[in-house]
């Protein structure tokens, strides 16, 4: 499997505020930016597989949820965040 529990721990630990910190925003975005690049790798030679392309698009939404609301609570992390994941807006 590519997401393992300790792959997990170390999104949680290095983005949220410990290993046990879910529900951070910064920790899903991380993990669900990490989701999505698998979900393209895996598109790229699958061209026909329509419901992890729109497993895929729906992450995307989700992502992009989290950092709208960030976005509105505190500039700082989501600059941050923007920042060290590489995203662009």
């Amino acid at each position: 499997m590519y997401l393992t529990t300790e792959k997990k721990k170390e999104f949680f630990k290095t983005y949220g505020k410990s290993e046990s910190d879910t529900g951070t925003s910064e920790a899903q975005i991380a993990l669900f930016s990490y989701r999505i690049s698998h979900l393209t790798e895996h598109l790229k030679s699958n061209k026909k597989d329509f419901s992890t392309q729109r497993a895929l698009i729906k992450l995307v939404g989700k992502r992009r949820r989290l950092l709208d609301y960030l976005k509105r609570k505190d500039i700082e992390r989501y600059r941050a965040i923007v920042k060290s994941l590489g995203l662009r807006r």
